[in-house]
């Protein structure tokens, strides 16, 4: 197997993004994809290091920009400016990702009977107001995720499975918001699972990250339960 990276992008609108289709080369036709949604860091390599293991576990995998082409954050800087429009308006980010959505269904790559989505962080709350929106996706994981309900936009049942990977000490998700979201799930009809894990700070799948005192630190061992758990999901999912 050689994974071959191949830049795609794609446009929502008069708007530009810079995409990546991340498949085995030695893969014909049609293929499961996964797309990963990056954090508030916008596109990185970071995504493509996820997108790689997907591969290997049989699917291809697209990596998404939110932000638009060219627009980049730094891995070790506050990032705050880039998603605050988007927290800000719920209903552009919800337009961004149907409209990726969109995009990766008309390559001609990608099986659009069986696309799903997951993300991290600032992408963990793109897969799930991508649930929100009522797309028909497999399914959806979000990965130390923001879980607050967006405002401005319309309330729809729910088609993806949705599974959510959460921290139970991450401050950007607190145990109230948590409810919040069980209850939103299930009022929206949704085929829902929640794995929580103690002791586990947010970014709990990022290597590297190490500020506990901000509520931000990589753990392996949760990282590694999450990351099992994904593959099961998917397997259901895509079924």
């Amino acid at each position: 197997m050689t994974v071959q990276i191949q830049p795609a992008k794609y446009s929502i609108g008069s708007d530009v993004f810079d995409g990546a289709w991340i498949a085995d080369d030695q893969q014909q036709g049609r293929q499961s994809t996964v797309l990963v949604f990056h954090g508030w860091e916008g596109r990185s390599q970071a995504q493509e290091k996820v997108a790689e293991q997907l591969v290997a576990m049989g699917y291809a995998a697209f990596a998404c920009d939110v932000f638009g082409n060219g627009v980049r954050g730094d891995m070790a800087a506050d990032n705050s400016q880039l998603i605050a429009p988007f927290l800000n308006d719920r209903a552009l980010l919800r337009r961004r990702l149907v409209g990726t959505v969109e995009a990766v269904r008309a390559m001609p790559q990608a099986d659009s009977d069986r696309i799903a989505a997951i993300g991290f962080c600032f992408g963990g709350l793109c897969v799930l107001d991508l649930a929100r929106a009522g797309v028909d996706v497999r399914g959806v994981a979000s990965f130390h995720g923001m879980f607050h309900k967006p405002q401005g936009v319309p309330d729809v049942q729910i088609k993806a499975k949705v599974i959510a990977f959460h921290g139970w000490d991450d401050p950007l998700a607190p145990p109230a918001d948590v409810l919040a979201l069980t209850k939103e799930l299930t009022d929206a009809g949704a085929d829902w699972q929640l794995h929580a894990f103690g002791h586990t700070l947010h970014a709990f799948m990022a290597v590297g990250a190490n500020r506990p005192q901000a509520g931000i630190q990589y753990n392996e061992r949760s990282a590694r339960r999450a990351w099992n758990g994904l593959q099961t999901f998917l397997a259901e999912a895509m079924q």
